[in-house]
């Protein structure tokens, strides 16, 4: 494999270094059904956009003022460079970012429905191709914080690389974020839960912490992360906002009311909004707030980075958005 360019020795130091994911996501808006045989139809609107759960959340925290770097592998066919160049226009460090003839970069076409539904047709690519021996260590010097966004389909790097490589991030003295990004992580439950005991937050979506541990029920499945050892758990709840639970207890944190346009990426920019809210010191409560506030944001235009623009513009929504009141009998602060 080889880099994606730059000069790390001008990069300086970093916030956070995301690992994992590159997918270039191709959305379209409003598609209401596929023509059939050579049919067509006319849409309102087409984004090309960096996704995936280390991808996409680097660009959303590049876009909040973060110092950020993105660690990956993509392939070496024009899809690649394309993902590099919008990763780059918004200010995210890319030298960490491998390339691989093995297999063409990850890519999504997402048709997105008039409600923001988002079926999904996707490539999975150069992510299975990801390994630590590509990692250049340097990137991670004085990161206080490292997001793995979803490791469960990094394949071998999940499989004999990973424990090692965030225990080696744990001895530098980084705090580690981890989401998930494929639906089945049961499939991968043997290589990734032993990894928990190394993260300080753990931040899925309640279906697949549920798929995770065999259960319906968000809470009863975030207290099995925490007897993992993950320090605390963020669960995404969609309409429902977010449930965290930590050794204290659970809280609910209620979602936000907006007008939604595409559902794409909420995830990830719940991730970066939940960062910025720890590194701002809030405690983990305080920074879901921040973050549902961001996936909020992220619902009202078309694609993962669309409703993001800074973080004066994320603080004020934090204060003017109305808060949706949750269907579930979560306790709130």
């Amino acid at each position: 494999m080889t880099g994606a360019g730059g000069r790390l020795e001008d990069s300086g130091p970093f916030e956070v270094v995301c690992v994992g994911a590159h997918i270039l996501d191709v959305l379209g808006r409003p598609v209401t059904e596929i023509p059939a045989g050579q049919g067509g139809a006319r849409l309102e609107q087409i984004r090309l956009t960096a996704a995936g759960t280390a991808a996409a959340t680097a660009v959303d925290l590049a876009r909040l003022g973060v110092r950020v770097a993105s660690v990956g592998c993509v392939g070496t066919d024009e899809v690649g460079d394309l993902l590099l160049v919008l990763m780059g226009r918004h200010g995210v460090e890319t030298v960490g970012v491998r390339r691989t003839d093995a297999a063409q970069t990850s890519a999504t076409i997402l048709p997105i429905r008039p409600n923001g539904e988002r079926p999904a047709l996707h490539v999975v690519g150069a992510n299975s191709h990801f390994r630590a021996d590509a990692v250049d260590p340097s990137l991670f010097a004085d990161a206080p914080l490292v997001h793995l966004g979803g490791l469960d389909t990094t394949g071998a790097f999940l499989r004999d690389d990973a424990l090692a490589f965030v225990d080696e991030l744990r001895q530098r003295g980084c705090r580690l974020s981890l989401d998930l990004l494929g639906a089945r992580p049961s499939a991968v439950a043997s290589s990734l839960r032993p990894l928990f005991a190394h993260v300080d937050w753990l931040c899925p979506n309640e279906e697949q912490l549920g798929d995770l541990y065999g259960v319906d029920d968000p809470a009863e499945a975030a207290r099995a992360a925490l007897d993992d050892g993950v320090g605390a758990v963020v669960v995404s709840l969609g309409a429902d906002g977010c449930l965290v639970m930590t050794a204290d207890g659970a809280t609910g944190v209620p979602a936000r009311q907006v007008d939604v346009v595409d559902t794409t990426g909420c995830g990830d920019a719940f991730s970066a909004g939940l960062i910025v809210g720890l590194l701002q010191g809030r405690d983990v409560v305080g920074a879901a707030q921040l973050g549902v506030v961001a996936g909020a944001l992220a619902a009202t235009g078309l694609g993962s980075d669309a409703g993001l623009t800074d973080l004066p513009a994320l603080l004020k929504a934090e204060q003017d958005l109305p808060v949706r009141q949750p269907a579930r009998p979560f306790s709130r602060r």
